[in-house]
């Protein structure tokens, strides 16, 4: 039996898109069909990696960050019930696709409405814990609470030490069907000569993105090495503009990126943690900037510089110049990726399931 398996990230950035390649990637080589289902940019990146793959449209949670990070909290608050809305719509909608798609199985990356009760659902976050400063209590009891409505949680991470997501994918006691699947990445090291000095890497919600890039630009203009500038914006067709010692993408493919990072001598980018699953895998060393009031990216960088891994430093302190403190640190820990045994993973899918055909 061919099995048709709905995969769907969150449009939050690059990350949960990306981190789903090597999950679709998988999914083909085990012999299921993967059905593509997400919006805006993560859907166009998922579009272009996978032009042969059926892609179904969700709707949006309309996340936008503050442009101060103070204001981080408050802008959600203030945007959830837009977010309610969408979970809401979202999850009448999976149940016309599961019955019109003739879909057997899900994988949600991080989006909160797509499961359907009578065909296998799996939940993908590195966040059993979601933190929000006073509230992290209540943001992260809410956030669980949806999970069980899954039939398995995978975290993307190891289960001991050392790990990656530290206090975010690890609970002291867990009452949810939790799987441990070590860290995924899309990309893989390759002994390569050095091309450029300098990766700048962009991603993420506006209208942070575009403040950084900015912010980048100016700095970049007192940096003597080579530089590649991926700015994250994925749109119909690839632009590649050349401005001194400095080579400018709107966006790259994975192949490309893999190559292009493997070139690389230093890594500057947010701290999400599907860049760090990147950088454990390709080895590299890096520099974040978090994304201002973004408490989970926060806390990531914070983790990394106190353990003597990854330095860091807020978006308004950024100079240039910082990026020799590299040097003192001793980089990402080296943590198994994709460890897990993908066929063992999916026999979730091939268990015989009672049809969805009555809703």
């Amino acid at each position: 039996m061919n099995y048709r398996i709905l995969v769907a990230p969150l449009n939050w950035g690059l990350g949960h898109a990306t981190r789903c390649i090597p999950v679709i990637r998988a999914l083909q080589e085990n012999g299921f069909s993967p059905v593509i289902a997400s919006d805006g940019i993560a859907l166009e990146l998922l579009k272009k990696e996978f032009p042969g793959v059926e892609s179904i449209y969700l709707p949006s949670y309309q996340i936008e960050y503050a442009r101060e990070g103070k204001y981080f909290k408050l802008k959600m608050i203030w945007d959830s019930p837009k977010m309610i809305k969408a979970i809401r719509r979202e999850k009448r909608l999976i149940k016309k696709i599961v019955k019109e798609r003739q879909i057997d199985g899900i994988i949600s990356d991080n989006r909160l409405g797509v499961y359907h009760k009578k065909i296998p659902s799996v939940f993908i976050t590195h966040q059993l814990n979601v933190l929000t400063g006073s509230t992290s209590w209540l943001s992260s009891k809410v956030h669980r609470k949806f999970i069980r409505k899954f039939d398995q949680c995978w975290i993307p991470d190891a289960e001991g030490k050392p790990n990656l997501s530290g206090k975010l994918g690890h609970l002291k006691k867990e009452n949810i069907p939790v799987k441990y699947i070590g860290p995924l990445s899309r990309l893989q090291k390759k002994e390569l000569e050095i091309v450029y000095d300098l990766a700048i890497i962009l991603s993420g919600p506006e209208p942070q993105r575009t403040l950084l890039e900015n912010k980048i630009l100016k700095e970049i203009q007192n940096y003597h090495g080579t530089i590649l500038f991926v700015r994250g914006e994925i749109e119909n067709t690839q632009n590649i503009q050349k401005k001194g010692n400095t080579t400018i993408y709107n966006f790259m493919r994975s192949e490309e990126l893999e190559t292009a990072l493997n070139q690389s001598a230093l890594v500057l980018s947010r701290s999400g943690y599907t860049t760090i699953m990147d950088l454990v895998n390709l080895r590299k060393k890096a520099f974040f900037i978090p994304t201002p009031g973004q408490y989970e990216q926060e806390y990531l960088a914070k983790r990394l510089k106190k353990n003597g891994m990854l330095p860091y430093v807020p978006q308004k302190d950024f100079r240039i110049q910082m990026l020799s403190e590299v040097e003192n640190y001793e980089g990402l820990p080296e943590i198994p990726v994709n460890r897990f045994n993908f066929e063992e993973l999916f026999e979730v899918f091939r268990a015989p399931q009672e049809s969805p055909e009555v809703l």
